[in-house]
């Protein structure tokens, strides 16, 4: 009998994430909205890194990308890819808990839209046990919060539409976020810099030269980044000085992380009982302390995926949780 290989993939709209379950996980930039017609492509080549796979577990959030007409239609091009790069059994996440096929994912697509996030929680409810948990999920785009009870999600909302209005969904990361959304009008409107920019110029996260998947096409440096925050003065590096970029990027990561304690605590005030545990996981985990103490949940105990899974997995979290559920489904 042939052993079964679960690769478990993420689907969003900038990224394309594949793990497996034996932790072994990837990141591949990829502006889904730019080029929807490589997308079969783009998946051929990352499943293709796991040549032993037998089995596909997928989640996706890349059907809202305004290439589509509608979520539904993001939802049908991104399953027939699925089969097109690998034409193997794959089986695709619900916002309700189970597994469905390709063919009823394309007929009810609503239930598959968006459920990478309910997959994570699920398998992070397995570290709750019984009691009252919360899940915070900060990533390079998003930031999720999620009540879990008796080891399963409980959010009010299911749908991202749902999510945004109950503050379960905040839409705002560590990387992708446009620094123009965190100032609003008190800054140039322009897609100038992102939070990326404000945690390297900090020295929170790690130079990458090679990369520049950057608001200009700049490499990832803290030089670049300086000179990306200048612009939202109007002004460049020579004219707004290092210290005066580093004080707009404390200013910008302070706005950050009272959004986000403020989106927590509206939260919490309708759940019962307070959490006795706090999973954190994501590119922003790191924020984590920050936030929770804002929230008055600084003393709560906390897991942190990041350590349990290690910096690989932990980067693909909703992959690798797909690909155990799965796994664990499929005994």
């Amino acid at each position: 009998m042939t052993a079964k290989h679960v690769l478990g993939l993420d689907i969003g709209g900038a990224n394309l994430k594949a793990a497996d379950v034996r932790r072994r996980a990837l990141n591949r930039s990829f502006p889904l909205w730019k080029t929807p017609s490589e997308l079969s492509e783009r998946l051929r080549a990352l499943i293709g890194e796991y040549p032993e796979t037998t089995e596909l577990a997928v989640v996706m959030t890349g059907e809202l990308c305004d290439c589509f007409a509608t979520k539904s239609e993001g939802v049908v091009h991104i399953v027939r890819s699925v089969y097109e790069a690998a034409k193997l059994s794959a089986r695709f996440w619900t916002t309700d808990g189970v597994f469905v096929s390709d063919q009823t994912a394309i007929a009810e697509p609503e239930r598959v839209a968006a459920a990478n996030w309910h997959a994570l929680a699920t398998y992070a409810g397995r570290f709750a046990g019984t009691d009252p948990a919360l899940l915070l999920d900060i990533g390079s785009t998003t930031t999720d919060i999620i009540p879990i009870a008796d080891g399963k999600p409980a959010t009010l909302g299911r749908t991202d539409p749902e999510r945004l209005r109950s503050a379960e969904l905040v839409y705002t990361g560590v990387r992708r976020t446009p620094l123009c959304a965190v100032f609003g009008m008190e800054k140039a409107a322009e897609f100038f810099a992102t939070m990326d920019d404000v945690y390297l110029l900090l020295e929170e996260t790690t130079e990458k030269p090679k990369d520049s998947d950057t608001a200009d096409g700049r490499p990832r440096t803290r030089t670049h980044a300086h000179a990306r925050i200048a612009r939202m003065e109007c002004d460049d590096a020579k004219g707004f000085g290092l210290e005066q970029a580093v004080a707009l990027a404390e200013d910008a990561r302070g706005r950050q992380l009272t959004y986000l304690a403020y989106a927590l605590q509206r939260v919490l005030s309708r759940i019962a009982p307070t959490p006795r545990l706090v999973i954190t996981s994501g590119e922003g985990e790191f924020l984590a302390p920050s936030i929770l103490a804002r929230a008055s949940l600084g003393r709560t105990p906390r897991r942190s995926l990041g350590d349990e899974l290690g910096p690989a997995a932990s980067s693909a979290a909703c992959a690798f949780a797909v690909a155990m559920l799965a796994n664990e489904a499929g005994r």
